[in-house]
């Protein structure tokens, strides 16, 4: 029996699990966050503003504990991921082997996989000591300041990194709704739900919600009163620029009904309507969501200069203090000295400073291998061209079974990685800069106040004089 494509995976890999898979895949890209910018000298919970007590995302790092080794911060999300793993994988195992692939159990042993998201659930509001507790209290401590802060509370760079990650995770979001349908009374795992009515938007406003705390984050920056800038104003404009996307693919069910009324009941079977002025609208938004998230990545997240006009480009290089030591990790160390070579270059401990040229499109200051970017920004364009689309919610919800739509998931988690090394790699430059300018200011102001003691006053000499004169 031919079933399609939706079938098999939704027999073999129903979505409970794919969303347990998905969330497994983002624990385990985090630990690994953290332990590259470990291997790469980056001090990331100081980059995180995660050493002053403020210990929201899962790094332990905390100003109560102090560790003697940084693989402490990496390793209790390793062994987080391992326990999470083991029970998953173990739920999955146990339901394989109870419906032998066979479509027609897959509904009469749907309580594993019920079993197993509880299970997951359960422990991470666990009040006990174990399972890495202290990782679960500070992600549900971040999780609740991204959410419940006030408008007029500080934004810390910590909170702009785990909202823009759980951004990535917003189709999972809407797949956590689909799963919780699937598996109650009257759901089937084999097929996605219908929904009718008002319950068809709360799909897509379950996949809104990390865009609107990402959009409420902006305006709270917008309105601090130390700012002084519109970029938070801007920025916001990026996330507001996915209710569009989302929002309008959920009114592609109004397309579908008026044209299978004109054409009949086949229109319903194809993906393409460019004849309807909604789908084209929804198109608009995709193609400008996509590219304005493109640009302010580049621009803005990773401050590199292949989109900047070239009044931007022209501005003065960043003078640093060292960024990589033996003994002293990036943003954790405060000693400021640069090594200069006969070549023009400064190395920042292997990262080339360049004073006045360096590779088209990117920055002076650079901590990773020339290749890393291009390739980098070439994935980052393709991957925010079909996120756009993932956030469509008429194509996955007629498609859940598809092979095709969890790659475009997996993928998403893989650039969110990427993304996170140069967003902490940009925010450590900037951080540098500006201790290095407020070290030049205070060194210049030393000078100044020197400067009077160093030299005798004019006025005292012709005294001195004088009085020899008239002595």
């Amino acid at each position: 029996m031919d079933l399609g494509d939706a079938v098999p995976l939704s027999t073999s890999f129903p979505l409970p699990f794919r969303v347990l898979f998905l969330i497994g895949l983002g624990i385990l890209g985090w630990a690994t966050n953290l332990h590259g910018l470990h291997l790469l000298g980056i001090d990331a919970g100081s980059a995180l503003e995660l050493s002053s007590g403020r210990t929201f995302l899962p790094t332990n790092s905390s100003s109560s504990r102090v560790f003697s080794s940084p693989r402490l911060s990496y390793m209790p999300v390793y062994r987080l991921f391992a326990g999470y793993a083991t029970w998953c994988f173990a739920g999955w195992s146990f339901f394989r082997l109870a419906t032998h692939s066979n479509t027609m159990l897959v509904d009469t042993f749907k309580y594993i996989p019920a079993l197993s998201s509880l299970g997951v659930l359960t422990t991470l509001i666990c009040p006990f000591e174990l399972c890495q507790k202290r990782e679960r209290d500070m992600f549900l401590q971040s999780a609740a300041r991204c959410i419940f802060s006030s408008m007029d509370s500080p934004v810390y760079f910590s909170d702009v990194v785990f909202a823009d990650v759980f951004t990535s995770f917003a189709k999972v979001l809407g797949d956590v709704w689909l799963s919780l349908c699937m598996l109650l009374p009257g759901g089937s795992l084999v097929s996605p739900p219908h929904l009718d009515g008002l319950s068809q938007w709360i799909l897509p406003t379950f996949m809104s919600l990390p865009y609107i705390i990402r959009f409420r984050q902006c305006l709270i920056e917008y309105q601090s009163p130390t700012n002084t800038s519109k970029r938070p104003l801007f920025n916001a404009l990026k996330y507001a620029s996915s209710f569009p996307v989302i929002f309008l693919s959920a009114a592609q069910r109004i397309v579908v009904l008026e044209l299978a009324e004109m054409k009949g009941e086949l229109v319903t079977r194809e993906p393409w309507h460019g004849e309807h002025p909604l789908f084209r609208l929804w198109l608009l938004a995709a193609a400008v969501n996509s590219l304005y998230s493109f640009w302010w990545d580049l621009t803005n997240d990773w401050g590199l200069n292949l989109l900047k006009s070239r009044s931007a480009e022209s501005r003065r290089p960043l003078v640093l203090p060292s960024l990589h030591s033996k003994t002293s990790s990036i943003a954790g160390s405060s000693d400021a000295h640069l090594v200069t070579q006969s070549s023009g270059h400064q190395i920042l401990g292997g990262a080339i400073h360049r004073h006045q040229s360096y590779p088209y499109g990117l920055r002076p200051v650079l901590l990773y291998p020339l290749l890393v970017y291009p390739l980098v920004m070439f994935f980052n364009l393709v991957l925010r061209m079909t996120w756009s689309i993932k956030l469509s919610s008429h194509l996955h919800s007629q498609s859940e079974g598809s092979v095709l739509m969890l790659w475009l998931e997996v993928a998403e988690v893989f650039r969110r990685w990427m993304w996170v090394f140069l967003r902490v790699e940009w925010e450590v430059a900037k951080n540098a800069q500006h201790k290095s300018q407020i070290m030049s200011i205070r060194t210049a102001s030393e000078e100044v106040e020197l400067m009077p003691s160093n030299r005798s006053d004019p006025m005292d000499d012709d005294y001195v004089l004088a009085s020899e004169h008239s002595g």
